[in-house]
């Protein structure tokens, strides 16, 4: 007999107090094609000025739940609410000024996130970002579509483009006007480097934006030859003839900062100096790694020189 539990769909949907998140999902229940008889959660994490009106949606099955605070997303608590409601799916309004990992953790076995789209009143959303961008990139880095309602023609697009596009290069755009007419965003992001190239010089200034796109979509570099700074890391617990490279990225703001790293293999990684500072090149393979633990981009040794530190020793993708 099969006891595992049946994945139950969620869709996320984020941004900060009147963003437009209410009035989206009350349209969007009350749409028979998305209503239509299923037993949905809706899970509200915040309440502004819009409010939901229940008896406008296409089915009496949607059961409303309000979390009033962080500490009561709990696993236990959203599986109660789930069984309470007999829920099949899960519709999510999350609150802007939690992040989004509260809520991960939160979710019971078999909860999957199926959609999630963020969005943002165009007339607050640069000086949120300026004001609190670890929320914003918290938002952002993981959202499929970012919404920016209320988007006038004096506003510039390319700003809030770059914005978006230093968190993510897969989300999509769309700017919706006063009026409700919706434009997506057609602006072409060329990468920095030249992927087609005999050996993809990374600058010191584009490991960010390289690193991320390496993470994304690590098939494409399956082959390349690439050169690039950065610090090499030598660990016992690494597999024999291999040797960690990478630096440190900063995201959004010092708080979020990693150790943007990737695993090499070579058989001299002895020789390899611990926190030292080269020009490596290698080529990329996509495969299995114990260092990993998993798939991921494993990097074969072909030469390196040692280098001082770039000039700056942070890569950021601003």
């Amino acid at each position: 007999m099969n006891n595992q539990p049946k994945d139950m769909p969620v869709y996320l949907f984020t941004g900060f107090l009147e963003s437009g998140k209410t009035k989206f999902i009350q349209e969007t229940l009350e749409d028979k094609r998305f209503c239509n008889g299923e037993k949905t959660l809706l899970l509200v994490c915040e309440e502004g000025e819009e409010e939901y009106a229940p008896e406008q949606f296409a089915s009496d099955t949607v059961k409303i739940r309000v979390v009033q605070d962080q500490s009561e997303l709990t696993v236990d608590n959203l599986s109660r609410y789930a069984a309470e409601t007999r829920a099949e799916r899960v519709v999510i309004e999350y609150n802007g000024m939690w992040m989004l990992d509260t809520l991960y953790s939160a979710l019971p076995e078999g909860w999957m996130v199926y959609q999630e789209f963020m969005f943002a009143d165009s007339n607050t959303f640069l000086t949120y970002n300026n004001n609190m961008r670890q929320l914003m990139y918290d938002k952002l880095k993981s959202c499929e579509l970012v919404v920016f309602n209320r988007f006038t023609a004096d506003m510039d697009k390319m700003a809030f483009h770059k914005i978006v596009r230093a968190a993510s290069r897969r989300a999509d755009i769309a700017y919706e006007d006063p009026a409700g007419n919706v434009v997506y965003d057609d602006i072409v992001d060329p990468l920095p480097f030249d992927l087609n190239a005999p050996i993809v010089e990374i600058k010191d200034e584009d490991y960010a934006e390289w690193y991320r796109d390496l993470s994304e979509d690590p098939k494409k570099y399956e082959g390349k030859t690439v050169r690039f700074k950065a610090q090499t890391l030598v660990r016992k617990r690494l597999p024999p003839n291999t040797f960690v490279v990478g630096r440190h990225v900063m995201t959004c703001c010092v708080e979020d900062m990693q150790f943007a790293a990737l695993v090499c293999n070579w058989d001299q990684a002895d020789k390899v100096k611990d926190e030292g500072w080269v020009i490596l090149t290698a080529k990329i393979s996509y495969r299995f790694s114990k260092a990993y633990g998993r798939k991921g981009p494993v990097l074969t040794y072909v030469a390196h020189e040692e280098s001082e530190p770039p000039e700056q020793v942070v890569a950021t993708f601003y």
